[in-house]
């Protein structure tokens, strides 16, 4: 009799990645900005600085929100481990969102120093994609508060730890440290990205292992996991779309669209698999917009949204072959 295949899922432990938290603490506080603050005057343009405060925006405002947002999940997890877990990754958010709040205020020069101020001041570099994806998390949130079922609980899941973290801010987080780090700028802010990017890939380490132990305790869990990416997939996409569609917001610092796009891809089918639920498996019609491989996906991606298939509705559809 054949033996069942152990998932790698099995050796990790809610405890170990409780322990973890405790041996990787750092301070948002006392990053030093001072060479920030001269690097970001004197080798950034002006259209550099314009294109980096759009996506820093979507980090910081990222961060308060799912700082705030944790509570529910924190409620509805079954296990103590797993509460204690999430206790710590509430923690975290609130270390990132002071440590982008810093950097906007010290180095960029928003608001007075407040976090609240913060938030207001970067308020109108929000994509339309971003408001929508975190108007769902918010709502999410409360359905979660209401029913603290495994399919909820699934589905709240794979939007934060999944859309959220796994697909648009560890995306984002490579995609700025990498031309930090080839330019050798702002050691500071690099530092601290690097210190985010270890928080995150925990939290997405848990939201996995999570999702596999809902998968195993309730059949439904993939129809809810699908439903919810059915609905926010096509938003997330549209999170990087840039002003105007100018996209030397993105190749100023070295990547295209469909760089950040196929990246995410791969994270997300990644993480869906590990977790026992591959995307083209999901129950009901298909989950995501368009098939093929990853980059097929974002290319094809790109040009639903550029006619106005997908995402923001500016106009009626190109009818354009």
């Amino acid at each position: 009799m054949a033996l069942p295949t152990q998932s790698p899922l099995d050796r990790i432990s809610y405890e170990d990645l409780y322990r973890r938290w405790e041996h990787g603490h750092w301070r948002a506080t006392e990053i030093d900005f001072s060479r920030d603050r001269d690097q970001w005057q004197t080798e950034f343009s002006d259209f550099e600085r314009k294109a980096a405060v759009w996506n820093y925006s979507l980090f910081l405002w990222g961060e308060d929100a799912v700082a705030d947002g944790l509570s529910p999940y924190i409620d509805a997890a079954p296990l103590e481990e797993q509460k204690y877990f999430l206790a710590t990754q509430q923690v975290d958010e609130a270390r990132h969102a002071v440590f982008f709040n810093r950097f906007m205020h010290e180095v960029a020069g928003l608001g007075d120093g407040s976090v609240g101020s913060g938030l207001e001041a970067i308020r109108p570099q929000l994509t339309w994609g971003f408001e929508k994806v975190f108007d769902r998390l918010e709502t999410t949130c409360g359905e979660l508060r209401r029913d603290r079922s495994a399919p909820n609980l699934a589905a709240a899941v794979a939007l934060y730890h999944l859309v959220i973290e796994a697909t648009l801010a560890q995306t984002g987080q490579h995609f700025i440290t990498s031309y930090l780090q080839g330019r050798e700028l702002m050691p500071g802010f690099r530092a601290g990205m690097e210190n985010v990017e270890a928080d995150e890939q925990r939290h997405i380490g848990f939201g996995v292992k999570l999702l596999s132990d809902l998968r195993q305790a309730d059949p439904e869990v993939p129809h809810a996991v699908a439903e919810m990416l059915r609905e926010v997939l096509p938003w997330a996409l549209a999170v990087i779309v840039p002003p105007g569609w100018d996209e030397r917001y993105l190749t100023a610092f070295g990547s295209t669209f469909e760089d950040l796009a196929e990246v995410g891809v791969i994270s997300i089918m990644s993480k869906l698999r590990s977790a026992g639920m591959p995307l083209d498996e999901l129950p009901g019609p298909p989950v995501f917009p368009v098939l093929g491989e990853p980059r097929e996906r974002a290319e094809r991606s790109k040009r639903l949204l550029r006619c106005g298939y997908i995402g923001e509705k500016t106009g009626p559809p190109s009818v354009d072959p």
